[in-house]
């Protein structure tokens, strides 16, 4: 069983080339590997720590505003 292939269209795939290229990335596939791994990171970690999400003000903090 073979990877999973993805079709971009044209125009996407030639602005992925050529942010790989001045960033650089060895291909363009490294590229959107990394794209990828970067926007599922922490995804799969525990819950949120609500003392985390607190400090950056998610949740309310007991002040009546």
């Amino acid at each position: 069983m073979g990877r999973p292939k993805i079709e971009f269209d044209e125009a996407l795939w030639n602005r992925m080339q050529k942010h790989a290229g001045e960033a650089g990335y060895s291909s363009t596939e490294e590229f959107v590997v990394h794209a990828i791994e970067k926007a599922l990171s922490g995804k799969d970690a525990e819950p949120d720590n609500p003392k985390k999400i607190k400090g950056i003000g998610y949740l309310d903090a007991g002040l009546d505003i």
